[in-house]
């Protein structure tokens, strides 16, 4: 599996007014979210990026007012699923 690291400055995480402690995990979940809202992560690989449950997730998007795509290959894999229950 690769990996990536990202450097940020301490100037630019303070002025990014997030506690230090907190900017690794927030700032993953900030890329992990706009990843999905710009159509380069689905649902899933962005949400495992973001290190979250699919409910927390849900959560995260809709807090940081983020319309779900719901496609529909999205609709049919549900419905599949609901049947199959």
């Amino acid at each position: 599996m690769r990996k990536i690291s990202i450097e940020v400055p301490e100037d630019i995480l303070r002025a990014t007014k997030i506690p230090l402690k907190e900017a690794p995990e927030r700032l993953q979940k900030e890329l992990a979210v706009r990843l999905y809202e710009q159509g380069i992560l689905t649902f899933g690989k962005a949400r495992q990026l973001a290190g979250t449950t699919k409910w927390e997730f849900h959560r995260l998007l809709g807090a940081m007012g983020i319309t779900r795509q719901y496609d529909l290959d999205d609709f049919q894999t549900d419905l599949e699923t609901a049947n199959s229950i």
